[in-house]
């Protein structure tokens, strides 16, 4: 959210404060009549305005409600119902809130825009959040807590046999913890800034997110949210092993140790993704997703696996301009297009549509894509797009990068890697505040920084679907990583982050070898008298965690040493980035 953004946001908990604040000082009659002024002020400022169906019920005050889960713990909800109204669909949103005045505001103002159109709402605290029972642990109880819900639903007298749900991020999971659900299952599902592969989103291509996993365990640890020190996130970051990030910025984090060394086939990720869910899923989903997001690429896969079943074929797909539960800067543009409305927005008619609660048609379409750079909304029937046309580009002599690949057998570059000195992150899907665009530094800042740019482009070249580079690679450490990023040349010379990734693996010392590195999905038209920049190393931090190059885990090795990395780029062992061009 940009400056003026926050400015509005403040004024607005100021006074739904107020608001709120008038329950208990002048009363429950009085704070029912600012009701409606709330609901025009949020209408202003995150939910949809524009071709919405009008509202048809007034709303009840919120009931709390709760049950106790079979192991003994309440979970505890707000519950919103339309006047007059006996039986209706609910709209289930789990979610691991605090009690604070301006997510009240929100939850608030959103509950009552859902009831005054025909839904119950139940705004319920996963456990250890809200005023719900048990410690918080993010992403451990939400299969078997959010089956009871549903069951405990079942008994509501306003059910009426439909249900819907909502929610981003980590109650975005607890949406996919039951996507598999039949007796009861939910009929739709919306699902932001989410996948069903929560696991792969903490370790891209084998490293661990560091900044997105320290930044969500400063900010999530306890039963309530807090402000993150990004000064002490930095000296969490640099300690070896990756294992004392949390304690070294000051806190003792137990699910960011399991999140760094848990297993993939361990007993917390098993439940936290269960198997193939997207494969499985009772009902089509909504996904809304940003290209600067780090659970886009595996949102991406869900979107394929979902839309290849018949429960779930009428899936579809939104990616905006947004990092993590926020929008990015794009430069040389104002984007006009609020991450928090646009949660909101295709709500109400998806669940219309899904639940059957009116008859007017869908027009929504299958895949809609922002272009950056173009800075414009597409529709499309697919993703990837059927019209791709997955061009290479090669890396060449005197740093160029060409559509012509090297005949010069011998055709290599080197540098060293030294887990002590990364290359410092700057932007990339992260989450937290430092992540979307950011400016490059400049070629040649750094020894262990390849970079390979393009000619100076004649005609727009789009860029849309996923982008991954082919390299030749050979190293002396017995593990280690290589790192690629792809950004956008302005003609001043300033360089912005497009994509980027990761591999690590095991080598044989000294072998050359192939390798793929995935850098993620974008889409952007690059105009004419920019260029492209491919940089390649072997370190991205704190985006990424170190690896020590001693073949130990990173997760608790303490000793590094320097690794002696070589990039092949000639006939035979050409190196390459493959990227999806668009006919215009």
């Amino acid at each position: 959210m940009g400056a003026r953004g926050k400015a509005v946001g403040t004024q607005f908990a100021r006074l739904a404060g107020i608001v709120l604040l008038a329950t208990s000082v002048l009363g429950a009659v009085l704070f029912l009549a600012w009701l409606p002024l709330l609901d025009k002020i949020a209408g202003g400022f995150f939910l949809p305005t524009e071709q919405v169906r009008p509202a048809r019920y007034s709303v009840s005050p919120a009931r709390q409600m709760e049950f106790t889960t079979s192991d003994g713990v309440a979970l505890a909800a707000d519950v919103y119902h339309p006047i007059g109204l006996k039986r209706s669909p609910t709209i289930l949103v789990r979610i691991p809130l605090t009690d604070t005045v301006w997510n009240r505001v929100r939850t608030t103002s959103i509950a009552r825009f859902w009831a005054a159109r025909g839904y119950t709402i139940v705004m319920q605290g996963t456990r250890g959040r809200y005023h719900s029972g048990g410690v918080f642990e993010p992403l451990s109880h939400e299969r078997e807590d959010g089956i009871e819900t549903m069951r405990w639903l079942q008994h509501q007298p306003w059910y009426n046999g439909k249900v819907a749900t909502w929610g981003g991020s980590a109650f975005g999971q607890t949406q996919w913890a039951i996507a598999d659900q039949h007796d009861p299952g939910v009929g739709a599902f919306f699902v932001q800034i989410a996948s069903s592969h929560f696991y792969t989103v903490f370790h891209p291509g084998g490293a661990f997110a560091l900044e997105s996993g320290l930044y969500w365990a400063l900010n999530s640890n306890g039963p309530r949210d807090r402000d993150v020190d990004m000064a002490a996130l930095d000296r969490g970051a640099k300690a070896f092993p990756t294992l004392m990030a949390d304690n070294a910025a000051g806190a003792q984090v137990p699910f960011f140790d399991t999140w760094v060394q848990a297993a993939r086939d361990s007993a917390y990720w098993r439940n936290a993704d269960g198997e193939d869910r997207a494969r499985h899923a009772s009902a089509p989903m909504l996904l809304l997703g940003g290209w600067y997001d780090p659970f886009l690429p595996t949102m991406l896969q869900d979107f394929a696996d979902l839309s290849a079943e018949n429960a779930s074929r009428d899936t579809r797909l939104i990616i905006g301009p947004y990092a993590h539960a926020r929008e990015i800067v794009w430069p040389g543009a104002k984007l006009a297009e609020p991450y928090r409305r646009a949660s909101v927005a295709p709500a109400l008619a998806w669940f219309d549509s899904r639940l059957a609660v009116t008859t007017a048609a869908l027009r929504m379409p299958r895949v809609r894509i922002f272009v950056l750079g173009e800075n414009v909304w597409r529709d499309e029937n697919e993703w990837p797009l059927a019209r791709t046309n997955f061009t290479s580009l090669y890396l060449r002599e005197g740093g160029r990068l060409l559509n012509e690949a090297s005949q010069d057998r011998d055709a290599h570059d080197h540098y060293l890697y030294d887990p002590r000195n990364p290359v410092p992150t700057l932007g990339g899907a992260m989450i937290g505040p430092r992540g979307g665009v950011a400016r490059q530094a400049p070629i040649g800042t750094r020894a262990d920084v390849l970079s390979f740019v393009t000619p100076v482009l004649e005609k727009p070249v789009e860029i849309t679907g996923p982008v991954r580079a082919v390299l030749w690679v050979a190293t002396d450490a017995p593990s280690t990583d290589f790192t690629a990023k792809l950004s956008d040349v302005y003609p001043d010379g300033a360089a912005y982050n497009l994509v980027d990734g990761i591999l690590r693996r095991e080598y044989a010392r000294g072998a050359k070898t192939r390798i793929e590195i995935e850098l993620g999905p974008i889409s952007v038209l690059v105009p004419p008298g920019h260029r492209l920049r491919l940089d390649v190393s072997s370190s991205n931090h704190p985006r990424f965690d170190r690896n020590p190059n001693t073949g130990e885990r990173a997760a608790t090795a303490t000793q590094t040493i320097v690794a002696n990395q070589t990039l092949w780029r000639g006939a035979g062992a050409a190196s390459e980035i493959v990227l999806p061009i668009i006919p215009r």
